[in-house]
């Protein structure tokens, strides 16, 4: 009989990529750790990991089972947040996976608003770099909910937010500002060397397929991983940055100018089948509080 507890070694162990770091973590002996996951190959009737000098690697049964281990724990923890709920217990943690710069801009206020509903429901944040890895991760069963753009081929929930807008950001002395309008044509910016997001990054896409509709492809003065650092970056000087406008905060000490035809991402959170009260109740509150669109900025970002 595989345990839950079994899983739980299976999936921790893969991703802290060590038995020591993984039974660390499970506040239990390494040998144990060992011990147990003998008995869950044995189970299984197979090898599930293979050691490695300074690391472990799943084998092909190893990894048919990871996705079906971390489903079985998440339905265990939201089985306990439903019963919780049931109970009348306000009190558990809810895990939301996301991208970072949704997380960055999108979510704080959403997640204000659910602290002070909530105070003793705790949030786990998930964040992933690209819409692809976000949408794996949920279908492994990696968090309760997700808050992303919409999922292609979704059995489950999906609740529309709002559109976000994104807008290209240079220094405020720059020329392209000059004539009051506010808008800018990509186009006028296919010479420049741009600040762009790294391989992987999942706005690169983005800039790439705006760019390239606009007839050219952006040349980097720099790539940055981190959303925060495009636009502060591009007030700098180092070039032109397309960012989420939610991303901005009152005040921004930078050209901010809207792209002309506009740039738009809906966005969405969805989840499986048959979610408990709690998930629903935070969906309901990200759709009444999630900045999608920057109150001072919304006027400027009008057709």
């Amino acid at each position: 009989m595989i345990t839950l507890r079994q899983m739980e070694y299976l999936v921790t162990v893969v991703e802290q990529g060590s038995f020591t770091r993984a039974a660390e973590l499970l506040h239990v002996t390494q040998p144990a750790l060992s011990h147990q996951m003998r008995v869950l190959e044995r189970a299984v009737g197979a090898p599930l990991l293979e050691r490695l000098p300074r690391s472990v690697r799943l084998t092909p049964t190893g990894r048919a089972l990871l996705p079906h281990a971390r489903a079985a724990l998440a339905d265990a923890r939201r089985s306990l947040c439903a019963a919780r709920q049931a109970a009348g217990l306000e009190a558990g943690e809810l895990e939301v996976a996301t991208l970072y710069s949704v997380s960055l801009g999108v979510l704080p206020s959403a997640l204000r608003a659910w602290r002070q509903a909530h105070p003793d429901v705790h949030i786990r944040l998930f964040e992933h770099r690209h819409v692809d890895e976000l949408l794996a991760a949920m279908r492994e069963g990696q968090a309760d909910v997700a808050v992303g753009p919409p999922p292609p081929d979704w059995d489950g929930p999906v609740r529309a937010l709002g559109v976000e807008e994104f807008v290209v950001v240079l220094p405020t002395d720059d020329p392209v500002g000059a004539d009051g309008g506010g808008r800018v044509d990509l186009g006028v910016l296919a010479e420049r060397e741009w600040v762009h997001y790294a391989p992987g990054h999942g706005l690169a896409d983005l800039v790439e397929r705006v760019c390239a509709a606009a007839g050219f492809q952006p040349r980097a003065s720099v790539r940055t991983e981190q959303t925060a650092s495009a636009p502060l970056l591009a007030a700098a000087g180092l070039g032109p940055a397309l960012v989420p406008a939610n991303v901005l905060p009152p005040g921004f000490d930078g050209l901010v100018l809207r792209p002309d035809p506009p740039v738009r991402r809906p966005l969405t959170a969805y989840s499986r089948r048959g979610g408990d009260p709690l998930t629903t109740a935070f969906v309901d509150v990200l759709a009444r509080e999630a900045t999608v669109l920057p109150a001072h900025l919304r006027d400027a970002l009008q057709p």
